[in-house]
């Protein structure tokens, strides 16, 4: 299988367009349009697919994260935060327009994101992000784009992957979460691919 962006090229910085976040003062909120997906080459008895969008190298820690004066380490061991889970994507679907599914921030989240017939979206990790936060918190559907630490040493790397399953429909419960995905794809990936965007709200990173 193949996957592509006509939105960023594999390994390249992706636009502040499709970010949650833009450098601001420090930051600001941006546009957090969700980037233009295409793929091809599903093995024969792909029934769905499934889409995520992970960042693997979120700060394991938070003492120094957004802090003034302070850095976020580059050797700082780093977790995966989910910033897109999308499932039971028809197999007939095999492209997502920019926009389509995420055009603007939802404070407090999006209830219903938009996406292809039949798919669901689970839960990405701004609602943990948020959750202490009064203006923001809620549980966040669908996609919301990079918004790294703007002290953070490191180039963040997102990975877009679909999966192709042989299931229609996964066995998950509405406002299912990364590591719920993880579980319910075990044995039913016929096949999977990536392209991945880099990001970063740090002047100094390049």
């Amino acid at each position: 299988m193949q996957i592509r962006s006509d939105s960023f090229e594999h390994h390249a910085r992706i636009p502040a367009e499709f970010a949650f976040g833009k450098p601001g003062h420090p930051v600001e909120l941006s546009a957090n349009r969700n980037p233009h997906l295409a793929w091809n080459g599903a093995p024969a008895g792909t029934r769905s697919f499934a889409l995520v969008c992970i960042d693997g190298d979120v700060p394991s820690r938070g003492d120094d994260v957004n802090q003034a004066g302070r850095t976020v380490p580059a050797d700082l061991p780093r977790v995966d935060f989910a910033h897109w889970l999308m499932i039971d994507i028809p197999p007939t679907c095999t492209e997502i327009a920019a926009g389509a599914c995420s055009d603007g921030v939802s404070p407090h989240g999006k209830r219903s994101p938009p996406g292809p017939a039949g798919s669901r979206q689970g839960r990405n990790d701004f609602t943990g992000w948020f959750a202490s936060d009064p203006a923001m918190s809620g549980d966040y559907l669908g996609y919301d784009g990079p918004c790294p630490p703007w002290n953070d040493a490191l180039l963040h790397h997102y990975r877009f992957r679909v999966y192709a399953l042989d299931v229609a429909r996964l066995d998950l419960a509405h406002n299912f979460g990364w590591a719920e995905l993880q579980t319910g794809l075990r044995g039913h990936v016929l096949n999977q691919a990536e392209v991945i965007g880099t990001y970063s709200l740090n002047p100094a990173v390049k």
